[in-house]
């Protein structure tokens, strides 16, 4: 962390000419359980991770706010007290320009700053990097500016920024994660409720991420259609049930009875959320105890639902979830993210970590040509102003 801090301080006066005076950070984050559930109102278990965004900041004395990152060349300045337009070109500001015009929509006097962003989450990797640079964002207006906001306020505002402002149709799962992460222990987060409670890691398990490496774009894709997709079974199942307006409200058997009213390719949709948001619960009944013959076969229902019936795969994603299948400690593997390539998740023994990573990254490339990124990590706590 020094020599992150004094690296990213050099950086800022060669950038700025002058010191950082506030710091903020905020925490990537990868699902255990739980892909796609978030916006249909369900449950997710999710964990933050010690990958995060710093920015380094100082306020101006105008109302001018330029932004730089170490990560990307090129950076922008734009006033939060004019009309904040979309940047065409470098396309990462476009976060924390949407976190301003959110602020401002809804009223609240911003101040201006010379900030530099600085990330070890990989970008379009599936663990949320673009909502841990709103919410690293989000908590340094709220510091600078003197303003009231609370967690749960906080991940809404990341929200409604990719939403309205990015044009990614997300629900609420990553900015909440990165918001109210807890070190050491996981969170079953009700995203209809906007509330968690904890769950403990088991002893003796390691998170591992395995990062196909795949070129992954969620605007304007096929995140859009899937979520249309639910909503068109929830309008179906409603003329049965008019309580039910989220899959959530869809229980297994209800289900079963009305699969056959709904077209072929919404029922497959509809099963898949509805099952995965039971594995959700089943996991967090399970996992302090790490029962590796039920993580396994939780994870891998998982996986097979992904691809058969939400049909997120990628050919990538099959090759990594062969090659974390295979390898040695291993104990569960299954997506993480929104799918379509991205991030994996695998959970593995102590002490294997490293044998599971040489093998991992060896059958992978074997298979795919590209080489993968490899990496343990631990949860870690939510988005915080560092001084």
């Amino acid at each position: 962390m020094n020599e992150r801090e004094e690296y990213i301080s050099d950086e800022f006066r060669e950038r700025f000419g002058r010191e950082p005076s506030v710091w903020t950070r905020a925490p990537g984050r990868v699902d255990l359980m739980g892909s796609h559930t978030d916006y249909n109102m369900g449950y997710v278990m999710t964990m933050s991770i010690d990958r995060d965004t710093w920015i380094a900041a100082a306020p101006r004395k105008d109302s001018q706010v330029s932004i730089y990152s170490t990560n990307i060349p090129g950076g922008a300045t734009f006033s939060v007290h004019d009309e904040i337009a979309y940047d065409e070109e470098l396309s990462w500001t476009n976060y924390m320009r949407g976190v301003a015009a959110v602020l401002r929509a809804e009223g609240y006097t911003l101040p201006g700053f010379d900030g530099l962003v600085h990330s070890t989450i990989p970008f379009g990797s599936g663990l949320s990097s673009s909502a841990a640079i709103e919410m690293a964002t989000v908590q340094l207006f709220s510091h600078l500016g003197d303003l009231e906001l609370d967690p749960v306020q906080m991940a809404l505002i990341g929200q409604k920024a990719e939403n309205n402002f990015v044009g990614v149709n997300t629900g609420i799962l990553d900015q909440y994660s990165s918001v109210n992460g807890e070190d050491g222990c996981t969170l079953l987060l009700d995203c209809r409720h906007l509330s968690h409670e904890i769950v403990a890691m088991p002893p003796g398990i390691q998170v591992v991420i395995c990062n196909t490496r795949a070129e992954r774009n969620l605007t304007g894709t096929e995140y859009d259609e899937r979520r249309a997709q639910c909503e068109e079974g929830v309008r179906l199942l409603q003329k049965y049930d008019p309580d039910v307006t989220a899959l959530r409200d869809v229980s297994p058997v209800m289900f079963a009875q009305h699969r056959q009213a709904l077209p072929e390719i919404i029922a497959r949709r509809c099963q898949f959320i509805i099952e995965e948001n039971q594995r959700v619960l089943d996991l967090a009944e399970v996992l302090p105890q790490g029962d590796p013959g039920t993580l396994k076969r939780l994870f891998t229902e998982s996986y097979q639902g992904a691809r058969d019936l939400y049909e997120i795969g990628a050919p990538a994603m099959a090759a990594m979830m062969k090659a974390m299948s295979s390898a040695p400690g291993v104990v569960a593997a299954r997506q993480a993210g929104a799918g379509f390539g991205g991030s994996m998740v695998a959970l593995v023994k102590n002490g294997f970590q490293e044998p599971f990573a040489a093998h991992v990254a060896d059958a992978y490339e074997r298979e795919t040509g590209i080489p993968p990124e490899v990496y343990p990590v631990k949860a870690a706590p939510g988005a915080m102003v560092m001084r």
